[in-house]
């Protein structure tokens, strides 16, 4: 395995349209990773993620210590976490809140987690449990110059539906996203 956790294989082809040719070589990429495993938050968690959001987020959009505490523990919310299934480290976490048109609080994916679709789960994770608690739509902001995260929320059915200048506390504006879940 490489230092991906994926396998190569190499695959013989014959020649198409020349039967009498020799086979060609191809290599096969074969993801051999391993799901996460998503749980529910646990008080012992509370450090990790907050670090993980540190890392995950500029001074001025990573939550502080209380405001991150605040929103795990607001009534209404939910907090799922991604563990690694070989080692149970985490590898990620979502913070959700319940109500007519849900909210995703924030969703963070450690550096090393990134692209192996931890943040995906999480997500849908949540908006399956929004749903199952009656939420017909779900709702979050994220950053304008956030790129990546502004690409992974359209690829999962987000619009944009307006902007909040000047929303995070370093002067950054807001993109309000929106998806419904029908």
């Amino acid at each position: 395995m490489d230092s991906m956790g994926e396998l190569w294989k190499t695959q013989l082809h014959p020649a198409r349209s020349d039967p009498l040719s020799p086979p060609t070589v191809r290599l096969a990429r074969y993801n051999v990773a391993v799901a996460p495993v998503i749980r529910d938050f646990q008080p012992d968690d509370f450090e990790i993620l907050w670090r993980m959001d540190q890392e995950c987020f500029p001074p001025g959009i990573a939550y502080s210590k209380p405001e991150l505490r605040a929103y795990l523990r607001h009534r209404g919310s939910f907090t799922m976490v991604a563990t690694d299934a070989e080692n149970g480290k985490v590898a990620g976490f979502i913070v959700a809140h319940g109500g007519p048109t849900g909210h995703i609080i924030t969703i963070d994916v450690a550096a090393k987690a990134r692209r192996s679709g931890v943040g995906a789960q999480l997500l849908r994770a949540a908006e399956d449990r929004l749903r199952a608690a009656g939420s017909c739509a779900v709702g979050l902001e994220t950053a304008v110059d956030n790129v990546s995260a502004l690409s992974f929320y359209k690829r999962y059915g987000y619009s944009v539906i307006r902007t909040l200048p000047r929303y995070y506390s370093n002067g950054v504006d807001a993109l309000v996203m929106k998806k419904e879940l029908t």
